[in-house]
C-alpha cells in the first residue's frame, strides 16, 4: 500500500471534511473532500482516487445510490459513514459494493485503520473495470452454473442469467476459489468486501442465505453451499475453469 494514495472524502459536514483532511494529510495521503453526490463523481472523473470514504446521509442523492452508482463504472474501494448503525443499513450498503462500514461518532484512527486495512486487501485489484469485449472468457463452471468473472455474471445451466448483488458475487467467488474447504465467516467476510465489526453480526449468515436461495439451494436442508457446526460454510460442488492470478 502506497502512503500517498488519494482519499475523496465526501460528507456534508464540514467541520468531519476539515477534521478528516488535516487528520490525514499528516499521514501521508492525499485528500480531496467534497460535500455532494454531484461533487464526488466529478472528482472521480477529474483525478485517480484510491479510496471513497463515503457517508450515507447526503443532500439530495443519498450515499446508498451514490455506491451502486459507482460501482458501474470503478471498483474504487468504498468505507461507508453513516449515524444509522443498523445491522439492515450495513447489509444495505454491502450488497451495493461497499468494503468496510464505520458508524458514527468515530474515532479518526479508528477509520484511518480501516482505510489503510481496505487499501491492503485491494491493492492488487484494478480500480476501474475493463472493457467486457476485450476481457471476456474468465469462465468458471460448477454444478450447472457458469461464472463470467469479468462480466460478474451468473447464468443457470439453460443460460438465464441470475442477479446478484455485489456482496453475493463476492461471496461466490470466494467460495469458488477455495471448493470444499471449511470457510470461516470471518475469513468470507474478509474476502466479501470488507469486514463489520462486532462479534455477534451474523451479515454473512443473510448473505449466504439469499446467495442459497438463488442457487436453488433449499435453505432448510442446503447441498450446495453446506454448514459446517463451529466452522462456518463449505462450497460441496467442484469447479472447472481456470482463476485469473
Amino acid at each position: 500500500m502506497a502512503e500517498s494514495a488519494h482519499l475523496l472524502i465526501v460528507d456534508d459536514d464540514r467541520q468531519i471534511r476539515t477534521l478528516l483532511r488535516g487528520f490525514l494529510r499528516p499521514e501521508g495521503f492525499r485528500v480531496t473532500t467534497v460535500a455532494d453526490g454531484r461533487s464526488m463523481m466529478a472528482a472521480i472523473e477529474r483525478s485517480a482516487i484510491d479510496l471513497v470514504v463515503l457517508d450515507v446521509m447526503l443532500p439530495g442523492e443519498d450515499g446508498l445510490s451514490l455506491c451502486r452508482e459507482l460501482r458501474r463504472v470503478s471498483r474504487v474501494p468504498v468505507i461507508m459513514l453513516t449515524a444509522l448503525a443498523s445491522e439492515a443499513e450495513r447489509v444495505a450498503g454491502l450488497d451495493l459494493g461497499a468494503d468496510d462500514y464505520l458508524p458514527k461518532p468515530f474515532s479518526a484512527r479508528e477509520l484511518l485503520a480501516r482505510i489503510r486495512a481496505v487499501l491492503r486487501r485491494t491493492a492488487e485489484v484494478p480500480a476501474v473495470i475493463a472493457d467486457p469485449e476485450e476481457t471476456a472468457g474468465l469462465l468458471l463452471s460448477f454444478a450447472g452454473w457458469t461464472v463470467d468473472l469479468t462480466r460478474r455474471q451468473l447464468r443457470s445451466s439453460q443460460g438465464v442469467r441470475v442477479d446478484l448483488t455485489g456482496g453475493e458475487f463476492d461471496l461466490l467467488v470466494a467460495f469458488l476459489h477455495h471448493p470444499g474447504q471449511v470457510l470461516t465467516r470471518d475469513w468470507l467476510l474478509d474476502r466479501s468486501r470488507g469486514r463489520m465489526a462486532g462479534p455477534a453480526d451474523r451479515t454473512i449468515d443473510v448473505h449466504v442465505g439469499r446467495l442459497r436461495r438463488k442457487l436453488g439451494d433449499d435453505p432448510k436442508s442446503p447441498q450446495l453451499i453446506k454448514t459446517v457446526r463451529g466452522g462456518g460454510y463449505v462450497l460441496t460442488a467442484a469447479v472447472a475453469g481456470t482463476m485469473p492470478p
